[in-house]
């Protein structure tokens, strides 16, 4: 659905003034500032309640403008570039000397990529055209337009019911089509070494290597091994705020039905047909295909989580490669769900 031109106007004096702008792109709504305005970037900490060391990815109009943000580009970031761009996929490179450290998180790479939803595209063209805010740089930084460790976003009501006036504009562009966060691919290891997937996604380990000859490593935990930070890596991560618990597709119905008779009320997502679907307090059943459930996975999630239910219980997916962008989710999901439910007994 794509915003008027008065609309993309106006984000344009909002970024270039400073302000914050929630827009959609094809893998969750980001929340943009001008990459190249420290203060405004600040704002985007502030709003989510980030903490200063987690890098934010910078979104560009092309890869024309890669050598605005990067330096000693390998000839493998033009060919990815080429094949992916625009689209989900994140190149982590060495920081060119005019890149704040507000954005990196103090490191010496930067995360860019160029997205392929039409709106988000439309904002930055219209941005550079504009003259591209600080220094002409042309880049709009914006991790998702959610609390820090929450659920992303992926319509434009999600942003507004969690972040409301600390946004100057919501760019309403329907639902995300992918669903789940980019991939986020390390170019940076030293000449001879594979690049490093630090963050699965739409695109796979398999499609970059038919690309560029050389199946990437996979990195569990960015960071523990000299690897960038980056975006949505941590162990507990969009999660909801119902404690959220993985359960086997063979052992559902049975904690279901424990649940029940203790007189807890749980909130189940799944992809099979259930039993009893009325035992639940409320029920999502999903896509039985990696895509389409990564598609509507963050929305069933806020669903659930608006349920008043006691557990969200979570069918556990296919363990096939397939899945790993989702699995990857679903596993932090549980771990920050497990993290608020430990804090609150300490409390």
């Amino acid at each position: 659905m794509p915003a008027n031109v008065p609309e993309i106007d106006r984000a344009v004096a909002l970024l270039q003034a400073g302000e914050l702008v929630a827009f959609p792109t094809e893998t969750v709504y980001g929340l943009g500032a001008d990459a190249a305005n420290p203060t405004a970037v600040g704002r985007i900490f502030a709003a989510k309640g980030r903490p200063a060391d987690h890098p934010l990815i910078v979104h560009l109009p092309a890869d024309g403008y890669l050598d605005r943000w990067a330096r000693e580009i390998p000839a493998v970031a033009w060919e990815l570039a080429e094949a992916f761009w625009p689209g989900p996929l994140t190149l982590i490179l060495k920081r060119a000397p005019a890149v704040s450290s507000a954005i990196t998180g103090g490191q010496d790479s930067v995360g860019l990529r160029v997205p392929a939803h039409p709106l988000a595209l439309a904002l930055l063209r219209a941005y550079a055209r504009a003259g591209g805010g600080v220094d002409g740089m042309s880049g709009i930084a914006a991790p998702s337009a959610n609390r820090f460790g929450r659920i992303s976003p992926t319509e434009a009501t999600h942003v507004r019911d969690e972040l409301g006036d600390a946004v100057g504009l919501i760019l309403d562009g329907g639902r995300c089509p992918v669903g789940i966060e980019s991939t986020i691919l390390d170019l940076t290891p030293a000449a001879g070494l594979p690049p490093r997937l630090l963050r699965p996604g739409r695109v796979t380990p398999e499609q970059i290597r038919m690309v560029i000859g050389v199946l990437p490593e996979i990195v569990g935990h960015p960071g523990d091994d000299g690897t960038p930070r980056v975006s949505g890596s941590l162990a507990a991560h969009y999660a909801p705020t119902t404690p959220l618990r993985l359960v086997t597709p063979e052992r559902l119905t049975e904690a279901i039905e424990r649940l029940r008779c203790s007189g807890q009320r749980c909130a189940v997502l799944c992809r099979n047909e259930l039993p009893d679907d009325g035992a639940a307090l409320a029920l999502r059943r999903l896509p039985s295909d990696p895509r389409g459930y990564a598609r509507t996975l963050y929305a069933a999630l806020r669903d659930l989580d608006h349920a008043a239910a006691d557990l969200i219980l979570v069918e556990e997916i296919p363990t096939t490669p397939a899945w790993a962008a989702v699995a990857d989710r679903l596993r932090r999901a549980a771990a920050g769900a497990g993290r608020r439910m430990e804090l609150a007994r300490r409390s």
